[in-house]
């Protein structure tokens, strides 16, 4: 039975874990792939063209953005961020669930535009482990540590508009958590409805 592809958003506040989360979803679920997202910000050390983002100027992106090459775009922090729309679509339509890692103010454009998508919100266990989790990270001062917590604080009072959370108080378990949802969305009728009926029928 052919299928189409389901798109997982996840999403959380700056330094809630997606990235570690999503990078061992895909160890554990190989056959999910990740959309890569396109970003005019600076490549930080470590990272790798093509596989962490697409690292473009800004007058490319702005390009891409007039010619409707993003499934969604935002600022982030003075930086553009977006979501090169021909790739997701593309494995969708091959029958591949895709895996997108993003913040929450583009979550909500892609749901505006993609309301079939499954909207995950990755949630700290406590805003104080969330500021642990920052400075741990080594890479804001306290001005943008203090600029992160408050977008989180915003960030959260909006996760009615997602359809699951998850509390990534230890990796293992929210990976399990995720991989729940995946396989769970993978069962539903609505969506196979169609499929389901012609593949059983066909055998009478």
């Amino acid at each position: 039975m052919k299928k189409t592809g389901a798109l997982f958003i996840v999403c959380g506040p700056s330094g809630v874990g997606k990235g570690t989360v999503c990078k061992e979803l895909l160890r554990v679920k190989p056959e999910v792939k990740l959309s890569i997202s396109a970003t005019t910000r600076e490549r930080r050390k470590g990272e790798i063209e093509g596989v962490n983002y697409y690292f473009i100027g800004k007058s490319n992106f702005q390009d891409m953005i007039k010619s409707g090459g993003f499934l969604e775009y935002a600022e982030v922090y003075n930086n553009l961020y977006g979501t090169p729309k021909k790739y997701v679509l593309e494995q969708l339509d091959m029958g591949y669930d895709i895996i997108l890692e993003i913040d929450p103010q583009g979550a909500m454009q892609i749901k505006e535009k993609f309301p079939k998508g499954i909207f995950i919100f990755l949630l700290p266990p406590s805003m104080k482990e969330l500021r642990n989790r920052i400075i741990s990270r080594g890479r804001d001062d306290e001005d943008n540590i203090e600029k992160r917590l408050n977008c989180a604080y915003k960030e959260i009072d909006f996760i009615k508009e997602y359809d699951y959370y998850i509390i990534n108080d230890d990796l293992s378990n929210a990976v399990n958590s995720l991989v729940s949802i995946i396989e769970a969305e993978g069962c539903r009728v609505k969506g196979n409805v169609d499929e389901l009926i012609k593949m059983y029928k066909e055998e009478v």
